[in-house]
């Protein structure tokens, strides 16, 4: 599960021995995701293993 400023915007699949790092690029690389941050810089990326992502914009 995604979350763009709290809202679910997205779901991703990931491995469960995936980083860090690579749940993050594959949280900011969905397209929908994309969408609603509108260009906007990444402030933090916040991530509850095996639950979700929420990147605050």
């Amino acid at each position: 599960m995604v979350q763009v400023e709290g809202k679910l915007r997205g779901h991703v699949t990931v491995a469960a021995d995936a980083s860090r790092e690579e749940i993050e690029q594959a949280a900011l690389g969905n397209e929908n995701v994309q969408k609603f941050m509108e260009g906007k810089p990444v402030r933090k990326v916040i991530g509850v293993p095996g639950k979700l992502v929420n990147v605050v914009v």
